[in-house]
């Protein structure tokens, strides 16, 4: 079984996307890219700020769409968090 990661990147500009992903690292060298993701189409990543593992797919899913129900400042807090 796959550990799948949630993860939050920090845009140029200054916009919060949160995704899931198995390979962090490829994931974050598409986006950079410009591709996968329409969201990158028109930004470009500037640092990855929260990355979360020890998901399978199902729950990787789940907890990205906790997430992204978050308000901007809530996501700041999660950030900041013991957690990240």
């Amino acid at each position: 079984m796959k550990n799948w990661f949630v993860y939050i990147i920090h845009c140029t500009d200054d916009t919060l996307y949160t995704g899931i992903t198995t390979d962090i690292e490829r994931r974050y060298a598409q986006h950079a890219l410009q591709q996968g993701a329409k969201y990158f189409r028109g930004r470009k990543p500037r640092k990855l700020v929260y990355l979360e593992g020890g998901h399978d797919r199902s729950t990787a899913t789940k907890r990205e769409i906790e997430i992204k129900k978050l308000s901007r400042e809530n996501k700041f807090q999660l950030i900041a968090s013991e957690e990240n």
